[in-house]
């Protein structure tokens, strides 16, 4: 079983903070800004996928399983809560959630289906947010020159999605839930999250002016396909979760560990499991 601990992060989200608060690059921060709205509904999807789940388990796994998936909820219910309040400013500076909407159709879908199914979806979407989250613990200078709390809120974020990927995963074998299944939903989830994170950036960016300048395409570029590219470092694990043998745990790395030892001072454990 994978230990969790829920942290309260010590940053003030009250302040304002700048249109493009991501260095003054107008793309990244569109791109950040666009992954952040669609957590707090996400997020919730996930919570609910895992409990359903766990709920669903004979008695003895669900007493195994029990600390993890506590951990699991805990640590989602704090992201949802704290970029609640990040997106509180993205829409006081007139930006608009359009991918909470698909959320939200998504989450329709599944009601009263096969527990497997939203998990199966969550253990995908998990995989995306690993990902992710290993890209910008590896190169922690696509946040250089953003405001220090700013900094802290997103790579925080990144080490726990990287220290709770396997909870959705293993859940979902422990139901008996198949690789074609999770085949197809990872291929369904694929799908959505391109299109909705390509909608949201492109509206994000229409609705700060910041669309047809050359300089917004030319940061697109560099950050998807540069050396250090997003799309260049999700890749290979991208792929290695079709495998039949595929586990969260063959993506390890220790950057999620490292940061959380030392950062220790930007947050406070409220609570642990095991």
């Amino acid at each position: 079983m994978t230990e969790l601990v829920v942290r309260r992060l010590l940053i003030d989200l009250a302040q304002p903070m700048a249109r493009h608060w991501c260095a003054g690059d107008a793309f990244r921060t569109a791109l950040f800004n666009a992954l952040s709205m669609s957590f707090p509904l996400g997020e919730q999807f996930f919570i609910d996928a895992v409990r359903d789940a766990h709920k669903a388990l004979p008695p003895d796994l669900q007493a195994q399983y029990a600390a993890e998936v506590r951990g699991f909820v805990g640590q989602e219910a704090t992201h949802r809560r704290i970029h609640t309040l990040f997106n509180n400013h993205l829409e006081q500076q007139g930006l608009r959630n359009r991918w909470a909407l698909s959320i939200e159709k998504q989450r329709k879908l599944f009601t009263g289906q096969d527990p497997r199914h939203a998990l199966a979806v969550t253990a995908a979407n998990e995989h995306f947010t690993a990902m992710l989250a290993e890209w910008l613990l590896s190169h922690p200078e696509v946040l250089q020159g953003s405001e220090e709390r700013l900094q802290t809120l997103w790579l925080w974020h990144s080490a726990e999605e990287a220290e709770h990927k396997n909870t959705a995963f293993d859940l979902y074998a422990a139901l008996g839930g198949n690789h074609h299944w999770r085949l197809v939903w990872f291929r369904r989830t694929t799908l959505a999250f391109l299109v909705d994170v390509t909608r949201q950036v492109l509206s994000n960016l229409h609705r700060d002016g910041s669309l047809y300048r050359p300089s917004t395409w030319a940061s697109a570029w560099r950050t998807l396909f540069g050396p250090a590219g997003l799309v260049r470092h999700i890749w290979r694990p991208w792929w290695a979760y079709r495998r039949r043998d595929f586990h969260p745990n063959q993506q390890a790395s220790n950057l999620s560990a490292q940061w959380l030892e030392h950062n220790r001072h930007r947050f406070t454990p409220v609570g642990e499991t095991g």
